[in-house]
């Protein structure tokens, strides 16, 4: 998924509960399940940025030879403005981008 094109807020909002129990019925399993969800987008942006940061890295460890290199500042700054990943998941949740099944209720549902 492409974050930075996520309509999610960058900063804390509050929350109707309300809104989070329409598409499982209690609002601690919309909880877990956009926990869960954040987990994974924490994840991937981790591995992403790492993967960016890594192409500045140099072979030696020399204290003198390493400086500041703008362009992994400026990838760096723009990783922090990002929303969160829970405000990501949030939001997804919300507008129903998430998908997630119970397996004990399937097999209760087969019986």
């Amino acid at each position: 998924m492409d974050y930075k094109k996520t309509n999610a807020p960058a900063s804390t909002v509050t929350r109707n509960m309300a809104d989070f129990v329409h598409e499982t019925g209690n609002v601690y399993e919309s909880v877990s399940i956009i926990g869960k969800r954040a987990n994974q987008i924490s994840a991937d942006m981790k591995e992403e940025l790492l993967k960016k940061l890594n192409e500045f890295s140099s072979t030696t460890d020399n204290l003198e030879e390493q400086f500041e290199n703008h362009e992994q500042i400026e990838i760096s700054r723009f990783y922090e403005r990002l929303p969160k990943p829970t405000l990501i998941a949030a939001q997804e949740f919300l507008d129903g981008k998430v998908y997630f099944r119970d397996p004990l209720k399937e097999t209760h549902d087969e019986d």
